[in-house]
């Protein structure tokens, strides 16, 4: 599967962004979909992850209540709306697909991967 990434940008301190993830193929509703985060010097990390309906979701405790996964498998689209952005959130963000579910994976065994977009927040 081939993922296009988009909707990476500054923003100020408080605002939101929505990025998205257009996956190829169809086989799109056969994989897991998630978001992790690599910020300079540090590890990739976790940030959300999604089942292959959509039914459940899942996201690190630092973004909890501010970010939302979603995904239209008709569209084959997963989307990440982060709301109430913090500077500790600025990171290259990539999105990630994988037959098995990636919230309980080390991003080394992640199968697919997009290219990451770029997110600076401001203070």
């Amino acid at each position: 599967v081939q993922l296009q990434v988009s909707g990476g940008g500054l923003v100020q301190a408080g605002g939101s962004l929505r990025l998205s993830c257009a996956a190829s193929g169809r086989t799109f509703t056969t994989y897991y979909m998630g978001w992790f985060r690599q910020a300079p010097g540090k590890e990739r990390e976790f940030v959300a992850s999604i089942s292959r309906s959509g039914g459940s979701s899942y996201y690190a405790d630092s973004v909890k209540g501010r970010f939302t996964i979603s995904r239209d498998n008709a569209k084959t689209t997963v989307y990440l709306q982060m709301n109430t952005l913090k500077p500790e959130d600025t990171a290259v963000y990539y999105c990630a697909a994988d037959p098995a579910p990636l919230s309980t994976q080390a991003y080394y065994h992640v199968d697919y991967w997009g290219k990451g977009t770029l997110v600076t927040v401001s203070s």
